[in-house]
């Protein structure tokens, strides 16, 4: 089960990559790196992996629902530092 599980976030996350890899044939207006991929592909999975030991780990709604919302939270904010440079941090990507 634990496996399947695993497999699954993986193969969600090399679907997800798979959109901006696509777009990239058709359009000049993606521009992604080999860079760009790998650290998608390392955030991505980093978020899936920490929702899946929060579903596993704690058996309350409430928590789960605080601590996901943690989680996706800090992704959304360090996915548009690396894009846009919210925070003007050395790591924007502006």
């Amino acid at each position: 089960m634990k496996t399947k599980r695993i497999s699954a976030i993986f193969l969600i996350v090399a679907l997800l990559l798979s959109i901006p890899f696509i777009a990239m044939q058709f359009t000049e207006e993606v521009q992604w790196s080999p860079f760009d991929f790998i650290l998608m592909g390392v955030l991505l999975s980093i978020t899936g992996l920490g929702i899946d030991l929060i579903l596993r780990k704690f058996p309350k709604l409430q928590q789960r629902l605080i601590l996901i919302a943690f989680v996706l939270g800090a992704f959304f904010l360090i996915w548009a530092e690396l894009a846009v440079g919210i925070f003007g941090s050395p790591f924007a990507g502006s």
